[in-house]
């Protein structure tokens, strides 16, 4: 019954994202920038700052557009990752944006995730403007999913700005 029931969501879920893939514009390279609150749920928090390189559409993986980042945190936690996401447009506006990035993470002084390989999942809602910049408020959960002896996982909550790439040096 539940089985049945999850293949049901996951051809919704897949139906949606086939819908709305030919709906996306061209988006640029983006560098985004953010700040925020890490370990939002318990009680080791810390500041985050975060900052990623998302490839343009034209370097997609089937509707997947990937992308590479690292934060750090006031505590000296460190996460290097790599990941994919995918834009979906609500109006010319609004953009979702789930995700998943695999890393490898450095607790410095900072929260014993329990394993180096940690994985991030994730959405962010963006408010995108007229020159493709996008202001965001992005959440994310990190855990080793169960890889390590433990897994207390961690969330952030973080404001981003992404700039278009070719905007920074005057192209």
């Amino acid at each position: 019954m539940i089985g049945s029931s999850l293949v049901r969501l996951a051809a919704c879920v897949g139906a949606f994202l086939l819908a709305v893939a030919p709906l996306r514009a061209e988006e640029p390279d983006f560098l985004t920038f953010g700040a925020g609150y890490y370990d939002l749920f318990d009680d080791e928090a810390a500041g985050e700052a975060r900052l990623e390189y998302r490839f343009s559409e034209a370097n997609k993986i089937w509707i997947f557009t990937p992308f590479v980042g690292a934060t750090a945190t006031t505590d000296a936690a460190t996460y290097g990752y790599a990941g994919v996401g995918i834009d979906i447009f609500f109006g010319n506006r609004w953009v979702l944006t789930p995700n998943f990035a695999a890393g490898i993470y450095g607790n410095g002084d900072g929260k014993d995730l329990g394993h180096a390989v940690e994985f991030r999942s994730g959405v962010e809602l963006a408010y995108r403007f007229d020159n493709y910049s996008r202001l965001g408020l992005s959440f994310t959960h990190i855990s080793n999913a169960g890889i390590g002896e433990r897994n207390p996982g961690v969330e952030s909550l973080v404001l981003t700005y992404s700039v278009p790439f070719n905007t920074l040096f005057g192209e």
